[in-house]
């Protein structure tokens, strides 16, 4: 019998997703890493000379979109496409949208891109992990080395990211530093068509869940009430000049809570979800509400974290210039240096390692100890003295090591809970806990300011720690409902 060809142990499709979600990961945090930047940055110096707290909202509220439009890409890969094309077209989408964004047409460009981004994302994101998940039988021993591995292609991305587009971005053009991101995402697009049609040509091919004749008439009377509601909620506004960022931002914060909610009680009361699958499902929502909370903070990496890379740290470390932006490899080469680690920790431990819930105890306790990290340069050298980097690195490294507990085990466990008929929309659900996280992140980030940033990070730090020993402390019960999902 011919010995399966593998990709470092694991199916070789794990090869073409794991580039394809490299290349997706490398063209969005590249344009994240200068983003921001180039929102407040004068429009002299090219940039759109929009206010810093504007920029900041904008920056959490972007990330919320693009992580809430998994929703629709999840539904549409389990009622439409199925997950295989959703995850092209997604692509085709993503790479649209930098390449708008790389033309020098100011504010309308930026929310065109945004656009095309948000809905290119959502179809990529939510069912390339779930095609991962596909790869494996439920109980292959593989499957959680497979998602840390997957992980790290995601991270390698990022990391490559804001080295070579960041660079570029602040220090040559940040029109360049988006087209090279558009190219990236390219380049994902031809190795998945290419490679795809050998590794991955049975996987994912068809719905899961697909629409009915009469289901469809009713998914189109629902897609025009919605853009009625939209149109009612936001034309006055419009028509009178009152419609603000902070009326978006309002409306996105209450989305980020009510999807959750609606999605969760949705399949609670499906007929189509078994009682067994049921069980699971309340099982996932303590899971689901600690990710929010740990998303909060780290996705603040590319929003405060950065203002305070650029406002509150020295220009050099070790006699070497850094520009702002290149401290958003931190996140990333982190993860890459530890995935290793916790990839041979787990296997090691085998079926001694630490349960999921208490896994997502010790990522959040982590968390909060990286931003009460971040406490002490305003309390021991006041808020306008500029402070060693190395207070950034550590602060990152300690909250990686909490992603590391809580975000490629979330992908898993989120596969292994999953209920059938809502297979993809519940890849899409994790993905709105970074969504959720964004949408409050919107809210909070406003009262960032020098004078309290301090308190700032103590406040949401200290939040996160009590998270943490609140769900270790209730990790008996949720295993209960898990059962003998490891």
């Amino acid at each position: 019998m011919e010995k399966e060809k593998t990709f470092l142990g694991q199916p070789r499709g794990l090869s073409t997703l794991f580039f394809t979600e490299m290349w997706e990961r490398f063209s969005y945090y590249g344009m994240r890493a200068i983003l921001v930047y180039f929102m407040y940055d004068a429009v002299a110096n090219g940039g759109l000379g929009l206010p810093k707290g504007t920029a900041v909202a904008i920056m959490s509220i972007y990330g919320s979109l693009v992580y809430m439009s998994s929703i629709v890409g999840g539904w549409i890969s389990d009622r439409l496409l199925g997950s295989n094309k959703s995850v092209f077209y997604g692509g085709i989408l993503i790479m649209l949208g930098h390449i708008v964004l790389a033309t020098p047409l100011g504010i309308p460009a930026l929310f065109v891109s945004m656009m095309l981004i948000v809905i290119g994302t959502g179809l990529l994101k939510s069912n390339v992990s779930g095609m991962v998940g596909h790869l494996y039988s439920k109980d292959d021993i593989r499957r959680d080395a497979g998602f840390s591995i997957f992980y790290m292609g995601i991270n390698i991305g990022g990391l490559l990211a804001p080295i070579i587009v960041g660079i570029l971005g602040q220090e040559v053009n940040y029109h360049l530093g988006f087209s090279i991101a558009a190219i990236g995402m390219f380049i994902g697009l031809v190795q998945y068509y290419v490679q795809g049609k050998t590794t991955l040509k049975s996987v994912a091919i068809a719905p899961t869940n697909p629409l009915s004749a009469a289901e469809k008439k009713t998914f189109f009377r629902a897609v025009v009430l919605v853009l009625l509601a939209l149109a009612v909620l936001f034309g006055p506004a419009a028509a009178t000049g009152h419609l603000s960022v902070d009326i978006f931002i309002n409306f996105i914060s209450v989305l980020g809570i009510f999807l959750p909610i609606y999605y969760f009680t949705k399949m609670l009361r499906s007929k189509d979800v078994t009682p067994d699958e049921k069980k699971k499902v309340l099982a996932y929502i303590p899971l689901f509400l600690s990710a929010i909370v740990f998303w909060s903070l780290e996705e603040q990496g590319s929003s405060i974290l950065a203002l305070f890379a650029a406002d509150r740290t020295q220009s050099t470390l070790f006699g070497i210039n850094i520009p702002a932006s290149l401290y958003q490899t931190l996140n990333p080469l982190f993860v890459v240096l530890l995935t290793p680690v916790f990839v041979w920790l787990w296997t090691k431990l085998g079926s001694r390692q630490p349960r999921t819930e208490v896994k997502f105890a010790i990522g959040l306790v982590l968390a909060g100890l990286s931003f009460l990290l971040l406490m002490l340069p305003s309390l021991l050298f006041g808020v306008e003295e500029r402070v060693s980097p190395l207070w950034l690195v550590l602060s990152f490294f300690i909250m990686i090591a909490g992603e590391m507990c809580l975000s490629p085990v979330g992908l898993s466990v989120t596969t292994k809970l999953a209920p059938k008929a809502f297979e993809a929309q519940t890849l899409a659900i994790w993905l709105l806990a970074d969504a959720s996280s964004q949408a409050i992140n919107a809210q909070i980030a406003r009262f960032y300011t020098p004078q309290t940033e301090g308190m700032y990070y103590g406040i949401v730090g200290g939040v996160a720690v009590v998270v943490g020993i609140i769900l270790y402390l209730a990790r008996k019960p949720i295993r209960n409902l898990i059962g003998n999902i490891h």
